[in-house]
């Protein structure tokens, strides 16, 4: 029989290595169930711990509750939704089941296709072109024009999220400064209350038209790289999300250990550095909280605000394939309901995945 030693001097056995590499291995795992339960991955633990020699029959339920259970809801909305498609009958023909919602998710992806080779040609053209005027001797009159074609569905989401993140960032500068100072000061917060209950529940509609007239006074010389539609897109996200951070903020602050703040007191901390050094590490799982309802509020304004201001986004797209009414716009409308709830999903995941990295009792 193999032996080895361990650094005690023990001779350990072949078997208790095979137990001690087990045990190693399950730590492992357990390190990792935090950061996959915060990326939607926590269904993979139990598989883990099942091929690392863990009990079979108790990750085989954390499996089928966490894995199994979710596969078949989705399946049986997807058998429901294909049962009743059929009977609904819309001003453009039947509503689309989940077969011709694939179908147009391969049509939108065969446009990309298509645009991407229109794409390449043109600037094959344009290089030609070019290079015949610098032999012809009139390298003076040589163009660089950027193509200019139609946005493709890909290029429509990642304007959105583009978007998004503009107005969210907008809102976290704004959001968590102000929501220090209420949490920290009874004066501000107690003047500043008011403003914020009674601008919360304001509906990104109501805040359109206001942005945009500010925009188009203020905003004259607009660049190619950030249009004004998407600046009043921007802004009107801005509006509506920053609230859900701002409050969740002030209560963290507001609610930290009051030893903490007499620490800083004893030790003549200076504002900043008790901010930095004892309010916000405390507060940070509140703020986090706030973060991720601000980025679902803002992703949601976002669409309605694409529509009436007409950024070339996801919200655009629904509206121009609602003003469309071919017989496919039903089902390319509902394929962009469906990115727009995935990409909501994958960016709370994202925000779970930093809270949890950030933060001792990231909420999931």
């Amino acid at each position: 029989m193999t032996v080895a030693s361990d650094f005690m001097g023990h001779e350990l056995s072949t078997e208790e290595k095979r137990v001690l590499k087990r045990e190693k291995r399950m730590m492992r795992i357990t390190r990792a169930t935090g950061p996959l339960t915060a990326i939607g991955l926590g269904w993979s633990v139990p598989l883990m711990k099942m091929a690392a020699g863990d009990d079979r029959r108790s990750n085989m339920k954390i499996l089928w509750k966490g894995f199994v259970v979710p596969i078949l809801g989705i399946l049986g909305f997807l058998a429901v939704w294909a049962a009743l498609a059929p009977t609904v009958q819309t001003s453009l023909g039947t509503v689309p089941g989940p077969a011709q919602v694939a179908d147009q998710v391969g049509s939108l992806y065969a446009d990309w296709e298509r645009t991407q080779e229109a794409k390449a040609a043109f600037y094959e053209r344009q290089e030609a072109r070019n290079q015949q005027m610098i032999e012809a001797g009139y390298a003076d009159r040589v163009q660089i024009r950027a193509y200019t074609g139609a946005p493709t569905y890909q290029q429509q989401i990642m304007t959105s999220l583009q978007t998004v993140f503009l107005g969210f960032l907008l809102a976290t500068i704004i959001a968590v400064p102000v929501g220090i100072a209420c949490g920290l000061s009874s004066t501000i917060n107690g003047a500043l209350n008011p403003l914020i209950q009674i601008f919360k529940p304001v509906s990104p509609l109501a805040w359109l038209p206001i942005v945009t007239m500010i925009v188009s006074a203020l905003y004259v010389n607009a660049s190619d790289a950030l249009p004004k539609s998407m600046v009043v897109s921007a802004i009107t996200v801005t509006l509506c999300s920053l609230w859900p951070t701002l409050i969740n903020t002030s209560l963290g602050v507001a609610s930290i250990d009051k030893d903490l703040v007499n620490v800083g007191k004893v030790l003549q901390l200076s504002t900043a550095k008790t901010i930095t050094k004892l309010v916000l590490p405390s507060a940070m799982p509140l703020i986090f909280t706030g973060l991720r309802l601000s980025l679902g509020v803002g992703w949601m304004v976002l669409i309605a605000a694409e529509m009436l201001a007409q950024n070339p986004g996801l919200g655009k797209f629904v509206w121009d394939e609602f003003q469309n009414g071919s017989s496919d716009s039903l089902a390319r409308i509902i394929v962009a309901v469906i990115t727009i709830g995935i990409v909501g999903f994958i960016l709370d995941r994202i925000m779970a995945a930093l809270q949890s990295a950030f933060t001792f009792s990231g909420t999931r």
